[in-house]
């Protein structure tokens, strides 16, 4: 046999990667170190659209209303391997979109139905999520029809919101837009748990206090969309579940009243399904099978159809008509007095006292029967937590102020993460713009650009002041949920302005100067905060040898405080900027994982985060004018001197007292400069290093010049969703 060839002793031919069962990735090997995948996260790779498709495009060919009606005719259609609860898919394709969509956090934008997320892993696989795979596989022939021209994240969430019109809502509207990721994101922190379901204690610093819930998490356990149904750690109390729906639910942008309308509404229709064994059923999508098609929770039992169903382990429907959006939810809920029981599955779960027969629905699978309904714990508290109570009453005397709340909070549920109302797209999309969504109104545009960079360059303002205002103004951007930026100049509102990370004293002096200007050349405050930072950043290449031009589109509005949830923007509030070499305190998590999770939010890349970061020491743009990182002695101009010194081997890193570093000569033992861990980790973390040492080479200068023009353009216009 040749030396190259397959020997027959079973030796598996192939090269694990990481991602395989024996496999190891760098982080197996080395867990602390600083992971930079999260800035690769959807990368253009994974991507099998090419170049030149653009969804947006692509939806205008889009038949909305052939669409729609597939959609709704396929609730109704019944398929021998997965038959619908009372002939009827809607419960399912609700409880699909809300699953989707559930997942949006405030805290950090991440989650939601944007992106189509919940088709990989670890959604898919979720136990709140069960059996949800196959609600996505009734939609692949719709899917197969329409193609490209419609999204699965657009999908998902149109089938939820067909169904509750199909069972008698009246929605609020529907948008699309929603492009669709290509690879999972896995990098989002869901918490530290490495069991499902695992006690709500270890995400608490007190479970009995909900506020104590560890950042950014909004789920009460690992697995759960929103609370345990069963009760707090599955131990049923209404009051206590009602404290954890109350604090989760905010978390995810909901006021109490959305929230009950949510719940509530949500709950006037389907069932929920614990008619067995739960410890029968198969592994979750991905654990299952090869032969399994990619589908999870194999249900030996009547292949777990309708009656036969197990998902969360309750059993039985809320109302007396499940198919049919009513009030019957608050006829069941307040009509009875409720005792707690387990389902067949052994779930807790609450039973009404002396039911009349009539008031209960019938089996799923057979209509000659009637079956018990059922409550949650959750449910329990609509009812007896007194705030919810009374959001209740006011509910049951005014229906149509009910079904415009629910109708309400499920568009804002559905679109909290679409950003902008200018982002919406279709005929659907609500005339009304909410206070949600940020508004910003349209900003003029033909004033006299020249005019105002020439008063800006003479308003006496330094390079560093205009960058580093230009920069607070814009860093607030999230591409998770497309909130906050530059556009609207809502740095010069509340809360923005009195943030501990914006320097308020330095900030009002530099907008005293900047307003004027505004005032006085027609323009924005907005656009001539931006203008301002470039006019600062061509200053500062000039003083390196280059002149640039940094590109500039004006049409940027400006908001007013009633356009704005000052309470919805305190969560932008920046508590570390790396870029501007700050913290607002000390924080178990390090410097540089906060300066990526960051630069993720922002949308840069590792490439981009490394230029800036540079550019901005050398320019001068430290919070409070720390030198911390300005290893340069020609601060204020655009230099490669950051990465020249930090690469520069004449020198050694000490540390020093207050968690900083000392950076001294070999030969002498001076110490020529300080530094952050934000500022070293490019000189000691391999691929930033590699990326930092294209600048520090010989030949590096002008291609920093570029490369940081071209990125600080990006992050100036990240938000500017009108240019697309």
């Amino acid at each position: 046999m040749d030396g190259n060839d397959i020997d027959s002793s079973g030796k598996c031919p192939v090269m694990h990667g990481g991602m395989t069962e024996t496999g190891k990735t760098v982080m197996d090997w080395w867990p602390k170190a600083l992971n930079l995948d999260i800035l690769h996260q959807h990368d253009s790779k994974p991507d099998p659209m090419g170049k030149g498709y653009s969804y947006r495009e692509a939806l205008k060919e889009l038949d909305v209303e052939a669409l729609k009606a597939d959609v709704t005719a396929l609730l109704t259609e019944s398929q021998e391997w997965w038959p619908a609860d009372y002939g009827h898919y809607g419960g399912l394709m609700i409880r699909l979109s809300w699953h989707s969509a559930g997942t949006y956090r405030l805290a950090d934008g991440r989650g939601g139905g944007n992106g189509g997320n919940i088709r990989f892993a670890p959604l898919n696989s979720w136990p709140d999520n069960g059996n949800l795979d196959k609600a996505r596989r009734l939609l692949w022939p719709i899917k197969k029809k329409y193609g490209n021209k419609i999204s699965w994240a657009d999908l998902i969430l149109l089938a939820g919101t067909m169904a509750l019109e199909s069972m008698g809502l009246k929605t609020f509207g529907f948008s699309f837009g929603r492009e669709d990721i290509w690879h999972p994101e896995i990098d989002i922190y869901w918490g530290a748990e490495r069991e499902w379901l695992a006690p709500s204690d270890n995400r608490y610093g007190d479970v009995s206090k909900p506020d104590t819930m560890e950042n950014p998490l909004a789920a009460v356990q690992m697995g759960l969309i929103y609370v345990n149904p069963e009760g707090v750690n599955g131990q049923p109390d209404p009051i206590k579940t009602a404290a954890q729906v109350r604090e989760t639910f905010a978390r995810m942008a909901m006021d109490d009243v959305e929230t009950a309308a949510l719940t509530c509404g949500g709950h006037t229709v389907g069932k929920a399904h614990g008619n067995g064994d739960a410890g029968a059923l198969g592994p979750e999508p991905e654990a299952a099978a090869l032969e399994d098609q990619g589908m999870g929770w194999m249900n030996p039992h009547l292949g777990g159809k309708a009656t036969n169903a197990v998902t969360s382990g309750l059993e039985g429907a809320w109302t007396t008509d499940p198919t049919k959006f009513d009030m019957g939810f608050f006829d069941m809920l307040f009509g009875y007095e409720w005792e707690l029981t387990k389902s067949p599955a052994g779930a807790y779960q609450w039973q009404p006292i002396g039911i009349k027969e009539e008031h209960m629905p019938v089996d799923p699978t057979d209509p000659s029967k009637r079956v018990m309904p059922m409550m949650t714990d959750a449910d329990m508290a609509m009812k007896m937590d007194p705030a919810y109570n009374a959001i209740c009453q006011k509910f049951m005397a005014d229906p149509a102020y009910f079904k415009d709340s629910v109708a309400r909070a499920w568009y804002k549920l559905t679109h909290r993460d679409m950003g902008p109302k200018v982002r919406h797209i279709g005929p659907d999309v609500p005339a009304e713009e909410l206070i949600w969504q940020d508004p910003i109104p349209a900003g003029p545009t033909g004033w006299d650009l020249a005019a105002a960079k020439a008063k800006i360059a003479a308003s006496g303002l330094s390079v560093a002041e205009m960058v580093a205002t230009a920069w607070d103004s814009a860093r607030t951007y999230r591409g998770s949920d497309m909130r906050g930026g530059a556009n609207g100049a809502r740095i010069r509102l509340a809360p923005q302005k009195d943030w501990a990370g914006n320097e308020p004293a330095r900030l009002a002096r530099v907008l005293s100067v900047l307003e004027p200007i505004a005032a006085e050349t027609g323009a924005s405050v907005a656009d001539i905060i931006v203008l301002a930072g470039n006019v600062g950043i061509e200053q500062a290449a000039k003083a390196a040898g280059f002149d640039v031009t940094v590109p500039f589109s004006p049409g940027r509005g400006d908001a007013t405080d009633a356009m704005t949830d000052a309470a919805s923007f305190e969560v932008l509030e920046p508590l570390a900027d790396g870029f501007r070499n700050w913290q607002k305190e000390d924080y178990v998590v390090t410097a540089e994982e906060m300066l990526l999770d960051r630069a993720q939010l922002m949308g840069l890349t590792a490439p981009e985060m490394t230029v800036l970061l540079g550019g901005m020491r050398v320019i001068g743009t430290n919070h409070g004018g720390t030198k911390h990182g300005v290893f340069t002695d020609r601060e204020g101009a655009l230099t490669t001197d950051f990465f020249v010194n930090l690469t520069d081997m004449a020198y050694k890193w000490v540390p020093a007292q207050g968690g900083h570093y000392e950076i001294r000569e070999r030969a002498s033992g001076a110490v020529k400069w300080t530094a952050t861990r934000a500022d070293l980790v490019f000189g000691s973390n391999a691929i930033l290093r590699a990326y930092a040492e294209v600048y520090a080479q010989d030949d590096g200068a002008e291609k920093l010049v570029t490369d940081f023009v071209a990125a600080w353009a990006k992050v100036m216009d990240a938000d500017r969703f009108d240019l697309a």
